[in-house]
């Protein structure tokens, strides 16, 4: 079989992050509320951490019916996920992709990153479980990781993940009330 020759470095270019979206679904990042409402939703981005603001639009439009602290809460979440898959995941290599599902519930909104799962040579068994866990001391700034999960856990009205290292789904639900977020503490402190 012939070797073929490397890619040359390509010049780098700046366009809009919509024209790197299909047209027909560009009203999942026009930060709107939709005129037919949708239970799901769906969208995979690639694997580098320049397509955040498209994953951002993404998920505030997502949550353009609710208040702008509703949205920024569910915007800040998503983009965690995000952030985590590309950082702790094979959806962070060139050529990988990680999924956002974003699902409508009556009582608030659900997002789900499935990622392309652990860096690893070692062939991993779907049996095999390792859930995720919050740092409890994540959210001091001094800490040098785990601040993300811990941010999660104080904001998110609840989330988890399936366990699965090989393709991990990490979820965050957050309520319409905000009630058991710590956000409501942090931002009306006397």
């Amino acid at each position: 079989m012939p070797v073929l020759a490397p890619v040359p470095p390509m010049a780098q270019v700046t366009i809009a992050l919509h024209e790197l979206v299909p047209h027909s679904y560009r009203h999942y990042f026009n930060g709107r509320p939709d005129r037919p409402h949708y239970r799901t939703r769906r969208y995979d981005f690639g694997a580098s951490p320049l397509f955040l603001p498209l994953v951002r639009a993404f998920l505030n439009t997502c949550a353009a019916e609710q208040s702008p602290d509703y949205r920024y809460l569910f915007t800040l979440i998503g983009s965690e996920l995000a952030s985590n898959a590309l950082k702790h995941s094979r959806s962070g290599l060139p050529g990988r992709s990680y999924r956002l599902l974003c699902e409508r519930h009556r009582d608030g909104l659900r997002v789900i990153c499935r990622d392309d799962g652990v860096t690893t040579d070692r062939r991993i068994d779907y049996r095999e479980r390792h859930h995720l866990i919050a740092n409890p001391g994540g959210l001091d700034p001094t800490s040098d990781s785990g601040r993300g999960l811990a941010m999660i856990d104080a904001l998110a009205t609840d989330w988890g993940d399936n366990g699965c290292p090989g393709h991990r789904e990490v979820w965050g639900f957050l309520a319409y009330d905000l009630e058991d977020s710590a956000w409501p503490h942090l931002t009306h402190e006397p």
